[in-house]
Formats: C-alpha cells, structure tokens, sequence
C-alpha cells in the first residue's frame, strides 16, 4: 500500500522545469572581456602615479595601518598577508606574499620597499615560507605613505564595502621610474628597467622648472637605467627609443676582468652580472657549453661569492688561449649577456598608457604637485581651526573673573554655552573649548604661550595661503621637496652605460667562434696611441686617437673628464691616490669612447671599481703614465707638504709608494709635469693661496718623505693642490662652505678668478687671501686651479654652471646654483 504524502511533500519530478537559453558565444565574450579588465586594472599594471599595483599598494597601506615603521621590531609576514588579504585583496596568499617578498629584494628593487628579515631568496633560489621570515616597512616606504592622513588622495571602498583603501599612494619621489615595474595583463604587458633615484629626480625637478624641456635636457639627467646589482648596458639607440616612444630594448652585460688566477694562468674575474641573472645559472650554462664541446678554454669555473666581497666568480681559462676571446664567447652564449625588452605600460587615468620618460615624469610631477596642494589646503584648514580657538581662549583668559563668574550663575552647559557666545561674541567652538579649560592653564604664562602660539598660526596661514595662491611657489615647493629626498635617500650610480660594445680595437666579434681563441696572436690589439680618461665620478675609458682634447673636450655629455694621460693601447697608466700609491691600470681593458665634435662622453666609461679594489679611506686622484720619461710627479699633502717623484717606477710591482706620509696626512692632489718649470698651486681651508715654481722642489725617489710647501695656520689644511703651466689663460675656482660638511652636500658660494691677480710667493710661505666668506661660510670645501674654461660638475656628474670671472681675488662669491663635487 502506498504512503500518503503530507502536505508539505513534493516530488522532485513535480517542480516546473525553467531552462534559459543564452548564446554561448555571448556569454564567453561577456565573461572574457570583464576577465581582462579585471586583470588589467586590479592586477597586473602599476599606476603611473605612485608606480604600484594594486596588491603592492594594499600591502604598504596594511603595513602602515599595523604600525610597521622602520623603528619598530619586525612581525611575521604570515600576519601582514593575513591582514592584506582578509581586508583589502581577495586574493590567494601566495600571490600576495610573492608580491611582498619582490618589494624587499634588493637584487630586484632600486630603492627596496619591504625591510625584510630572513629567507627572502636569491637570484638562484625562492624564498622561505611567511610563516618563516618576518618584515617591516622599509624607510623608502614611508615616503610612499607620507601624509596619508591629510586628504592627500581619495579613499575608495574594499571589495566588501566594510572599509577603505586609497586609491593611490601619496608617492614622495617617482616610484615607477625609481623601481621599474614588471605584469602580464590580456593583450598587453609592461616591462620597466629600474632608475637611479638622484638622476629621477633631478629629471623632474628640471621638468617642474622648465616645463617646455625636451628629451634632449632630461637624458642628460637621466641617461640610462641603473640596475640594482650594477652591471653594464652595452648599446644605448634602444634605451632612447624606449624614452621617446615607451618602447626599446638594451642589453645587459656582465662586468668582468680579467686577472692572473696563478703566476702562470689567466683567468676571468666576474664581479656584476645582467640583471636578475643568478650565479648558478651561469655556472650550469658553461659547464653543459663546455661539456657539449661548444665552448672552449675553460678549465675550470668557481663561485668564490660572500657576503664581504659580494658576487666573485672565477672562470680559469687555459694556457694558449685567449681569454679576451674566451670572454665574449661567454657574453654570446651564456646569461652573461642578456636583453631587456622595455615596454612602458602603465595606468594613466584608469587607462593603460605606453608612455616616454617625459610623459612618466610629467604624469609624477602633476599627481604630485595635486598631492602638495591638497595637503597644503588640509594643513590650513587644521590651522585656522586652531587659530579660531586660540583666539577665543585669549578672549576668556583676558575677562576670567567675568568667565568664571557666569560659568557659576549658569543652571546648566548648554545656558553657560550659550551666555559666553552671548556675552563675548563667541562660536559654539570656541565656548565648548573654554567649558573644557582646565584651570591650571589660568596663568600668566599660559597667556604668553597662546600669544606666541597665535603669532605663530597667523605665519603659518599666511605661508599657507600664499602657497595655494601662486602656482610656481607650489611647484618650487614640491621641487624642493623632491631634492630632499635626494639628498637623504640617494646613492651613487652602479649600472656602467656603454655606448657599444665597450670592446677595445682590434677585439673579435662574438662570432669569431672557438678556433680563433686559441693562440693569441692573430688576436691581438694593435698598439695605437690612445689617451686615457678618469672623470669626476670615478669612470674609466680610452680614446681611439692621441688627440690632445680641446676646450670643447673637457666636458663629457654627462660628467668632467678631471684627468688626460697619453697611452698606447697595449700599455700601462698608473692610477695615484690620496694614500700615496700608484696603481697599475691595464689600458686594453678599457673600453673605447669616440671623441666626437664637442666632446668624448663618458657614459661609456667603466668604474674603477671594476678595475682596482680601494679602501673605503683611500680615494683616486689622478692618472699618471709609467714611461719613466720626464720630470716625474709633483704631489701635495693635506698636511701642506709637497714633493717632486723621480719617473723611475718599477715595472714589476702592480702598486707601489710614491710618497712616505707621516701618521693622518693623505694626498690632496697630484699632477703629472710636462717640463717641471710649472707653478704648483695650494689653496687652504682658510681660503689662502700659494703658487710657486716645480723648480724650486728637488725631485726625490720613491722613498722620501717630501718638505714644506705651505705653511698652514692652526686649523687649516690644504683642501687643493695643482700645477699651472704659465703662458695660458689659468684660473682659480674657489667653493665655499660650512667646514664638517664635504663638498656636494651644500651649494655654497663659488668664485672664478685670474690666476694673475695672485703673486707668486716663495715656498714654505703662507701664500695670499683669495676668497672672502660670507655668514655661515668657515671654510673652503672644494678649490682647483689649471686652464680655462673650467667645468663643474654636481655628484651624479651633471654638468654646473660656474659665474663669470671675479677680478677680485679676495672678493667672496656667487650662490651656486647646485652643489659641486668637482672641477676639470
């Protein structure tokens, strides 16, 4: 007998079918088309404003929100992908966590933004799991996250509508440019090589001071990339591309040199390699090379890096090959070389942009001067606010007697409230603040301070006021910010830009293929006069020609050539610093710079890191040839003594003494001498300048000590030492500046003057006043005389334009409109 069924019971078969019949091919270009915005806009391409994607900004602004300062202890990165992913970024925990781990490498970041602690990875290997490594912001980060709290930028909701999230980061220096950018969106990509910060910088501060610059001017800021693990960039047609149209392509070289590995046997010594190119791949690419027979006169390679000498990989080459030839095998074949594709994508707008250097910097300089301005509005509101209840406790402190007296008679708050807005004329503000004074501020003294604090406010908004009113004062100011920045966070140029190959006359191509690496004498470079450069930023290169370079050549497109030795290009120079030592340098191994109309640039110069290792307390000063001709050196010492080197160098010894300095003296400056009938020039801190002839120094060996060639009063010392051959238009440039600081950290006042307005004097003497200071000048910081035209140059090597000549040689000097770390 069948149950009957209750009520409530229906069968399965007894529900109306509903079937909706939708066009497949509809439904997939709906879904796919808002897939691909998803991705493009919430994943993969960073905004052009504070160059972050959206996982990367939610990760700063949840650290922020946690407290993560760089002064605060390091908590597990678990707990930050947590709060990243539970509140603002729906995402996986990997995703987030990679993101993170990325913003803390700084093999991958210029200017890294995650203060990581533990297991973050290498180039070879992945980091640890979160629960593992902990992390905290790093102090980049809080310039991205700087003034947050003052309406700087808008506030949009999370994905479940429960909180908010900025829209974009207030961004205090151009992040896009400053640590690249990497993303595969759908139909699009981006692909953005990191930049020096200084260089960035100084490219938008010269954009926001002359808005109509071209490309021209910002490259000479901004001449390359500058990759975080240094490197060289061979070829830079590409990189210029890439500026113009947001599109190129360069190449990354490894920096090698090569070195005796035994008294008997050569070998090539790897210090950089291509950017994001670990030493284990390189390794496992030559040892299959060399076992597949494709690559030979390797016998053996070896990873010799630690954390104090940093990447040191040895390749040891065999006994009758070449290894010049041996290395650009390696650069052909392994990851020794390798290309960077640049494609500028990035969200301008809400709109995915292909943008050149100029466009990125216009876009950080517009969003970043709206930023200065919406703070500087928050910042007067909050003032004026201020002000309105200074005032109105002015008011109650000058009738307090009457204030208490009504307060007492009142019945209630709201009847003593509104007696005082009666009575005093007052805000509702401003007597709800004086019902909440406490009575110990009834003082005198307290009175004074609400004044002071007054006087105060009334400057601050004026300040304020006049900043939202005149456009060019808000731009100057966002300028100045920027240089700020510069100053405290910017570190000097790793990456080598090579305008070629970088390879000396007479190298094989890379297809010169195995046979010809073995015996080295077809290979050989031809032993042409050359002359060899040193710039003011400490990069390396030879000419094609021995030339002399004229007025014109004495300044690169982006650096001060400070010293010009004649060479040939199979022979030796050597390389004097402030320690008294002579260093040998191996010309072949330079790279080759065209001397062009105007001027040879040095951008394709190579570092003398690359070259010599030098004590952090040793500096280089010059170049010098080891001929054994001529009348030798001439140096001078802090300590004001001078000496004259007989030519005489040994031609075993790669370094060797030129000079025995007593205990705290170093090298000031060192020149070569052509007839030794110069004038040796000293100028000391105390500003006083001393010139006389080489002829008067007798010449010692190697050995000797020097004698007297200033006498210093207390306190001084020799800031300058040159040499100036008469019967040519010679100047003296002085800079001067606060003693304690170095030169390039202030600008300083400069002064250009005749070398005839100083007489000459005997040695051992005290020499002439040749510079006046000003208020707040004690020193100066930075001096040179030699011939004119001379040429200035700030840190990074951008060129500085020194004043007209002072026939004054004690007058003081001009405001320089940069800091100047050299002369030449």
């Amino acid at each position: 007998m069948a149950r009957r069924k209750r009520p409530q019971e229906t069968d399965l078969f007894d529900v109306e079918e509903k079937i909706v019949e939708i066009d497949v091919q509809a439904e997939m270009e709906g879904a796919f088309l808002e897939y691909a915005y998803s991705v493009i806009y919430s994943r993969a391409l960073p905004d052009a404003r504070d160059g972050l994607k959206p996982v990367q900004r939610r990760i700063l602004f949840a650290m922020d929100e946690l407290g993560l300062r760089p002064d605060k202890a390091h908590v597990k990165c678990s707990r930050v992908v947590g709060e990243v992913m539970g509140k603002y970024h729906p995402h996986g925990d990997t995703a987030i966590y990679d993101a993170m781990v990325r913003m803390a490498q700084p093999f991958t970041m210029r200017l890294p933004l995650v203060d990581g602690h533990g297991n973050f990875g290498s180039l070879d290997d992945g980091p640890a799991a979160s629960r593992y490594t902990e992390a905290r912001m790093a102090p980049a980060a809080l310039l991205m996250t700087a003034s947050l709290d003052e309406s700087t930028v808008d506030y949009v909701p999370n994905y479940d509508d429960q909180l908010y999230q900025p829209e974009v980061l207030p961004a205090a220096f151009p992040n896009l440019l400053v640590n690249g950018a990497s993303g595969i969106a759908v139909g699009m990509a981006t692909n953005m090589p990191p930049h020096n910060l200084v260089e960035v910088i100084g490219a938008a501060r010269h954009l926001i001071a002359n808005p109509e610059a071209d490309l021209e001017a910002l490259m000479r800021f901004v001449p390359g990339p500058d990759l975080p693990l240094g490197g060289r960039i061979v070829g830079l047609d590409g990189i210029r591309d890439a500026y113009e149209t947001g599109r190129g392509s360069f190449r990354t070289r490894a920096t090698a040199r090569i070195e005796n590995v035994t008294p008997r046997k050569k070998g090539i010594v790897v210090t950089d390699l291509p950017y994001l190119v670990g030493p284990e791949k390189v390794i496992e690419k030559v040892k299959q090379l060399v076992q597949a027979k494709k690559l030979q006169g390797i016998s053996d390679i070896v990873d010799l890096t630690d954390r104090s000498k940093g990447l040191h990989l040895v390749i040891e080459v065999k006994t009758g090959f070449n290894p010049e030839a041996v290395l650009e095998q390696l650069y052909k074949m392994t990851p020794m070389e390798e290309s960077f594709g640049i494609n500028n994508v990035a969200l301008v707008d809400g709109q995915p942009r292909t943008l050149g250097l100029k466009q990125l910097l216009q876009v950080y300089v517009d969003f970043r001067t709206d930023v200065v301005r919406r703070r500087t509005g928050h910042r007067l509101g909050k003032k004026q606010d201020r002000l309105h209840l200074v005032e109105g406790l002015l008011v109650a402190i000058l009738d307090i007697d009457e204030v208490i007296q009504l307060i007492r008679a009142a019945e209630d708050v709201a009847t003593a409230r509104t007696r005082l807005m009666q009575v005093f004329d007052l805000s509702e503000i401003q007597a709800n603040h004086i019902l909440d004074l406490q009575l110990r501020r009834l003082t005198k003294f307290s009175r004074i301070e609400l004044e002071a604090e007054r006087d105060d406010l009334l400057r601050e908004i004026e300040r304020l006021e006049a900043l939202l009113a005149d456009e060019q004062l808000l731009r100057r100011q966002v300028s100045d910010e920027l240089a700020e920045v510069a100053k405290e966070h910017g570190t000097p140029r790793r990456t080598v830009l090579l305008e070629s190959d970088g390879q000396s006359s007479g190298m094989p191509s890379a297809g010169a293929g195995a046979q010809t690496a073995r015996g080295g004498a077809g290979l050989e470079v031809a032993d042409d006069p050359c002359r060899v450069l040193l710039s003011s930023t400490g990069l390396l290169a030879r000419t094609t020609t021995d030339e002399p370079l004229g007025s014109g050549g004495r300044r690169s497109k982006h650096d001060v050539i400070v010293a010009e030795v004649l060479a040939t290009a199979r022979g030796h120079v050597g390389l004097v610093t402030s320690a008294g030592r002579v260093v040998k340098l191996s010309v072949v191994e330079l790279p080759t710079v065209p001397p062009t109309a105007d001027a040879p640039s040095l951008s394709g110069g190579v570092p003398l890191s690359a070259f010599v290792d030098l004590p952090p307390d040793e500096r280089a000063l010059t170049l010098c040839t080891l001929t054994g001709e001529g009348p030798g050196l001439a140096l001078g010492t802090a300590q004001g003594v001078v000496k004259r080197v007989n030519p005489d160098y040994p031609g075993n010894k790669d370094a060797f003494e030129v000079v025995s300095l007593k205990d705290g003296d170093r090298v000031v400056g060192a020149v070569e001498l052509t007839t030794g009938e110069e004038s040796l020039v000293f100028v000391t801190t105390d500003a006083h300048l001393l010139h006389f002839s080489a002829s008067l120094v007798r010449p010692q060996g190697r050995t000797g000590g020097g004698v007297a060639g200033v006498k210093l009063s207390a306190g001084a010392s020799v800031v300058s030492f040159t040499a100036v051959e008469a019967g040519r238009e010679n100047v003296v440039v002085t800079v001067a500046g606060s003693a304690g600081s170095p030169a390039g950290t202030q600008t300083g006042t400069v002064k250009v003057t005749d070398m005839w307005a100083y007489p000459a004097k005997g040695r051992a003497t005290g020499g002439v006043r040749c510079h006046r200071f000003l208020r707040g000048e004690d020193a100066l910081v930075l001096a040179w005389a030699g011939a004119a035209p001379p040429r200035a140059a700030s840190g990074n090597g951008v060129p500085v334009e020194l004043p007209e000549t002072n026939d004054k040689r004690d007058g003081s000097g001009t405001p320089a409109v940069a800091p100047i770390t050299s002369v030449g």
